[in-house]
């Protein structure tokens, strides 16, 4: 039996596209003289569809696209995903795999295990189902499955379900089990999924083929890298990661087992360059343009947009002030021609005197604090948005989850764009990342990884003046939000004064309200400030 599988990377709602992309991937794994074609979790409308899922006229152009997809399934069985009408009680839909062979649906399997944690809320939507399902296909019995259905056997999902649909499916005794998959990357999950599908293999003593969605859905990065284990749990073949791919798993032949390397830098920042690539193309945009400071996180995003966009297509922005450095200035203007990248000099001298003068009479009597700080950011941020109005840029921020943690940032200044790029990036990841792409030649000036960080906002300022070490920042930062620890676990485990941690959580809360009015950002992490994180504002705990 040959298992063709089709790692895909739809845009959410563009049936007639995603459609036209699975019809094509059928006629491929026709003339590859394939027996099965896989497709990922909710294949034609693309994962997750969220509140589109309210609108009927959206279920029933979903089931018309099925249509056309049983027309194409001459002499081949295809299982794609797809969201439809339930006809029992409760919820109004299901999360379904449609299993179709030679022009008929032979059935459906309905996702049993619906998440409710983190970024997903399948339960809004949904109805889970009620039972495991095998298909007779070419003489095998052929187990389908979806997504979380398969994590709950290996023990990694947060909270335990009733039901384990691995285990149920013991009593069928399949040939093959197939995986319609929609899972989200995040640093360092690649290697688990394999983990999670050998688990499975072991357990029903039969191999695993798990199709992975790929790309950039908003602030969403799904990788691929699909997988297909044997029996034994030993990996066999292995999808490319970040990038469509289609290959054909033949059971009948020997194959040799696969090793999987990678290197988590390489891919974070293959993910980081995905989710803007795909966030610009998927909205019909095709430029970009940034505040070039000579800072490390200015550069690390210069870097990631070149590759995303195409230099040509960044435009690169360096708006001094009087406090500049001068070795700023110019490792900005070097990174740029390293970059190619179309570079302006504007300054923000000028305005930055006016505002002061308009406002002298207004802070009579109070001396410089970080009211004047934030002037020279927003006037920054008003130069960069003026030209992405006039030129139709995306503005790409450049602030950091560390900063954008402890509110280190400026609503309406630094934190102003279209798309945060790094916004789910520890500052000590950034570090990593800007030496990674340093590993074959200098990129970026050496002098910008080297250079104490600064905002450069006052004479001779240093993020230390306002901030702990980065280390002690971000070992707060992932232990709190990423992994919920408490204040003294964190001063335990870390050996970090106690008063520095419970002050740095509360200045995280304190900054609720600055992350609610940023831009959304590319979730690289298992808890980003974005989707899958729900704090109040206004709240008394810390």
């Amino acid at each position: 039996m040959r298992i063709c599988v089709a790692q895909l990377n739809p845009i959410i709602g563009d049936l007639k596209g995603n459609t036209e992309k699975i019809l094509r991937a059928i006629e491929k794994a026709r003339e590859q003289k394939g027996d099965i074609i896989l497709f990922s979790e909710l294949t034609i409308c693309g994962y997750a569809p969220e509140d589109l899922l309210l609108h009927e006229d959206f279920i029933a152009a979903n089931e018309e696209c099925l249509k056309e997809i049983v027309k194409a399934s001459a002499h081949l069985c295809v299982i794609v995903g797809l969201v439809r009408h339930n006809p029992g009680k409760g919820k109004p839909l299901l999360n379904s795999a449609a299993v179709i062979c030679d022009g008929q649906i032979l059935g459906y399997y309905d996702k049993r295990l619906l998440p409710t944690y983190d970024v997903f809320d399948e339960r809004r939507y949904f109805e889970p189902g009620k039972e495991v399902k095998t298909f007779e296909i070419k003489g095998k019995k052929i187990g389908v499955i979806i997504c979380e259905d398969i994590w709950e056997h290996s023990g990694y999902v947060e909270t335990p379900y009733k039901h384990d649909p691995v285990v149920d499916l013991l009593q069928e005794k399949p040939d093959l089990l197939l995986n319609l998959s929609a899972s989200p990357y995040q640093f360092d999950k690649p290697d688990v999924r394999v983990e999670v599908c050998a688990k499975a293999g072991q357990t029903l003593n039969c191999p695993v083929i798990l199709c992975c969605q790929v790309g950039g859905n908003d602030e969403l990065i799904f990788d691929g890298y699909s997988v297909c284990v044997d029996a034994q749990g030993n990996l066999r073949q292995l999808g490319k990661g970040f990038e469509e791919d289609f290959f054909t798993v033949d059971l009948d032949s020997p194959i040799c087992n696969v090793p999987f390397q990678y290197d988590p830098t390489n891919d974070l920042f293959k993910a980081l360059v995905l989710g803007v690539h795909d966030y610009f193309t998927k909205l019909g945009f095709t430029q970009g343009c940034l505040g070039l400071s000579g800072g490390i996180d200015s550069a690390l995003v210069a870097c990631i947009a070149a590759e995303a966009l195409g230099p040509e297509n960044v435009l690169a922005i360096s708006m001094p002030s009087r406090y500049s450095s001068e070795g700023s200035k110019r490792d900005a203007e070097i990174l740029a021609k390293n970059l190619n990248l179309p570079f302006k000099t504007i300054s923000i001298e000028e305005p930055f005197d006016d505002y002061l003068a308009l406002l002298e009479p207004h802070f009579e009597g109070k001396e410089p604090d970080v009211t004047e700080e934030n002037l020279q950011a927003r006037i920054r941020g008003m130069i960069l948005m003026a030209i992405s109005n006039k030129h139709g840029y995306i503005v790409l921020s450049t602030g950091n989850k560390s900063e954008m943690g402890l509110g280190y940032c400026t609503l309406y200044g630094d934190m102003c764009g279209g798309l945060s790029v790094i916004g789910d990036v520890l500052k000590t990841q950034v570090y990593e990342l800007c030496r990674w792409i340093n590993r074959e030649k200098e990129i970026i000036p050496w002098s910008i990884i080297e250079r104490p960080p600064s905002a450069e906002l006052r004479p001779d300022q240093k993020d230390l003046d306002a901030l702990p070490e980065y280390d002690i920042v971000d070992k707060v930062m992932k232990g709190y939000v990423e992994d919920h620890l408490s204040a003294a676990v964190i001063a335990e485990r870390f050996n970090i004064d106690r008063a520095i941690v419970d002050d740095l959580v509360h200045r995280l809360h304190r900054a609720e309200y600055k992350r609610r009015q940023a831009p959304p950002l590319i979730r690289v992490s298992k808890k980003a400030f974005s989707v899958g994180r729900r704090f109040p504002i206004v709240q008394g705990w810390a």
